[in-house]
């Protein structure tokens, strides 16, 4: 156990006994703490604003404003935004893309265990890695659309830059991009940072679906 403060999680669902539950599941561990719950993404945007959490559960279809645009609005009006999980049904749905694209850290799936919800929360608190990468890669690669010529980000990514971009993809961690490249942790953290830098880009997520959409991840 560490002296870290609990992670603080704002559920939002327009079901009631999808909050209760995860409200549950959460709140029985010691490390995390659900501090606020909304039942659409209008009063998502509000309870992120008054509880200032880390992560937000954030129910992709909700009534009045859904997850997509809530958490656009989260993300450009808080100034220091928690990281926001897109909350599905199925993986392969187009609102999950755009939701990824709208700046959202990754997605879970309804139907996901208890253990499986508990890890993904305290991972994206971490955000030193990507959540469940293969399916966030699945998804950009399907996503995808075909461009003449590639962003001029492309150009200005230095070889260790590009490197770092395609492990990231793959879903290491900054540890374990340090140890693949034998190279020191900070040095990794600087990669990381020149690359979110030079894509325009929030975090790894978008990042890599930055690559994937410039045709970065099909090149050589």
């Amino acid at each position: 156990m560490t002296d870290r403060p609990p992670v603080r999680i704002v559920l939002a669902d327009d079901e009631r006994m999808v909050r209760t539950a995860l409200r549950a599941i959460l709140s029985a561990e010691p490390d995390l703490e659900v501090v606020g719950e909304a039942a659409t993404g209008a009063e998502a945007v509000s309870v992120v604003r008054e509880q200032a959490p880390d992560v937000v559960l954030m129910d992709v279809r909700m009534p009045e404003v859904d997850g997509i645009r809530a958490t656009e609005q989260i993300l450009a009006t808080v100034t220091d935004p928690p990281r926001i999980v897109v909350v599905t049904t199925f993986e392969n749905d187009s609102y999950v893309y755009d939701a990824l694209r709208a700046g959202a850290a990754g997605f879970l799936l309804k139907r996901a265990d208890a253990d499986a919800l508990v890890q993904a929360v305290r991972l994206v608190a971490r955000s030193d890695t990507l959540l469940f990468p293969a399916a966030v890669r699945t998804l950009a690669a399907e996503h995808a659309r075909a461009h003449p010529a590639p962003p001029p980000w492309v150009a200005r990514l230095t070889g260790r830059e590009s490197e770092v971009l395609r492990l990231m993809a793959g879903g290491l961690t900054n540890a374990e991009i340090a140890e693949r490249m034998e190279v020191g942790p900070a040095t990794v953290k600087s990669h990381v940072a020149a690359v979110l830098a030079k894509t325009g880009t929030r975090d790894r997520t978008q990042a890599v679906i930055a690559a994937y959409e410039a045709g970065f991840m099909n090149s050589r």
